[in-house]
């Protein structure tokens, strides 16, 4: 079947007006200043940690491997700067993990390890070694090892290649400013996903609120002299929330949808973020492992918001501090954005690789409204992208009936948090959707 590019976006259900507040989306992006100490989590990827793969003691160079697993869904972790293992200890997550963490305390050089090279490839399975080599995980927050996403199932039939440029959370523009600055890596890795996976249709899913992201990609592929570059098209999206939402997008860009319970293969399409694409093509051109993220630092309590480029493992006070500190004192601290994000109990605690903002809310900005008795006004129902009817998985969830809740569809919750902000009574619905597929899960492995 020959494939086709939209001139724009398919139809899609629900969603939430929520306030944009991209205040960064114009300011480029800064490097901190190397830190001192990183300390690098061996939890920073969907699936099982990895191990260490060094001692107390040694010296390491950026980029060198410091930690890995054997297990598929896994992706190793690399120093992302140089000096001294001083510690292995136990560190507690965001999510209230307690896990082993790396420690290196800089010898101020920042050298690069002399095995940082760019990788030969000259295969599918080559270059899938090369995508699991760099360290690359989900980086629009998921999380999920990228060479795990790549490697198509044989009985799956992927024909689409959609690139994740929406970034549709408030305050965050890391992305944006991604697109805007690395757009040459963003094309590298691209065209090398394309090419090795053989497909013939690229979309580049981009918020309309974004016209300056629009006419860059436009113009790259304008002027490109590349054959297969014809296979790469810009697709315009509404700004709405969660326009950025895997199986939202990909029925925005292809008018598919992803079946209950099954993943964006099953409608032939892969998705991958902007940022993902651009550390791919970086790593192809350089051999640099995953070391670094851009993160939005934003939010009512922020004194100086701007994108800085830190390295992975970097404190959080550390970044607050170089973006001049708190001029209010922050009555909530999310890693990720307002809608999507985790809040945490204190900014000790440092960056992994799926982290792209850290929004630090004052007290007027984290007020939200007593949760009252549902008054059944029906918009959480017509709000969710998923179509499901977030009160009665309130309800069944609070009476732990958990075979209605499977009736429900409650493991299709995408967890945007579309119910909650539109909910008048301010219902902590999506909290209690979260513990509801905690409770098929725990029924499932009885």
């Amino acid at each position: 079947m020959e494939l086709t590019f939209p001139t724009q976006p398919f139809k899609t259900h629900g969603g939430a007006a929520v306030p944009h507040r991209k205040n960064t989306a114009q300011m480029e992006s800064v490097m901190l200043p190397p830190p001192g100490q990183v300390v690098l989590p061996m939890q920073q990827h969907v699936g099982p940690p990895c191990a260490p793969t060094v001692k107390v003691g040694d010296t390491v160079l950026i980029g060198q491997k410091i930690a890995d697993s054997t297990a598929f869904v896994s992706a190793p972790i690399h120093a992302t700067i140089s000096g001294t293992v001083s510690a292995i200890k136990k560190v507690t997550l965001s999510g209230g993990q307690f896990m082993d963490a790396v420690v290196i305390d800089s010898d101020g050089k920042m050298e690069v390890s002399p095995d940082v090279k760019p990788p030969v490839i000259n295969s599918l399975p080559e270059f899938l070694d090369a995508v699991h080599a760099c360290g690359l995980v989900g980086l629009g927050g998921a999380g999920f090892p990228a060479h795990v996403k790549l490697k198509v199932p044989d009985d799956k039939n992927v024909d689409t290649l959609i690139v994740n440029v929406a970034e549709c959370e408030p305050y965050i523009t890391s992305d944006n400013r991604c697109a805007i600055e690395d757009t040459d890596d963003i094309f590298t890795g691209v065209r090398a996903v394309k090419h090795w996976l053989g497909l013939h249709r690229v979309i580049l899913g981009v918020e309309g609120n974004k016209p300056d992201v629009i006419a860059k990609f436009n113009k790259v592929l304008s002027e490109s002299k590349e054959e297969s570059d014809k296979e790469i098209k810009v697709l315009e999206l509404r700004s709405s929330y969660p326009q950025g939402a895997e199986k939202v997008l990909i029925q925005s860009c292809t008018g598919r949808r992803v079946p209950v319970g099954k993943l964006p293969a099953d409608a032939g399409c892969i998705v991958m973020n902007v940022t993902s694409c651009a550390h791919l093509g970086k790593f192809l051109r350089t051999g640099m492992p995953l070391v670094e993220k851009r993160l939005t630092i934003d939010g009512s309590a922020i004194k100086e918001p701007k994108n800085v480029i830190v390295p992975i493992g970097t404190n959080i006070r550390t970044i607050v501090d170089f973006c001049g500190g708190y001029k209010a004192t922050p009555k909530k601290i999310l890693m990720g954005g307002p809608m999507m994000g985790v809040s945490i109990a204190s900014d000790n605690l440092p960056v992994i690789k799926q982290n792209n903002a850290i929004i630090c809310l004052d007290e007027k900005e984290a007020h939200k409204l007593e949760p009252s008795a549902c008054i059944r006004c029906g918009r959480c129902v017509t709000g969710c992208p998923m179509n499901l009817m977030p009160t009665l998985l309130e309800k069944n969830t609070v009476a732990k009936r958990v075979e209605e809740l499977n009736s429900l569809d409650i493991m299709d919750c995408m967890e945007c948090g579309t119910c909650s902000f539109n909910c008048p009574a301010g219902r902590p619905l999506v909290q209690a959707i979260r513990l509801g597929k905690a409770l098929v899960r725990a029924e499932g492995k009885k």
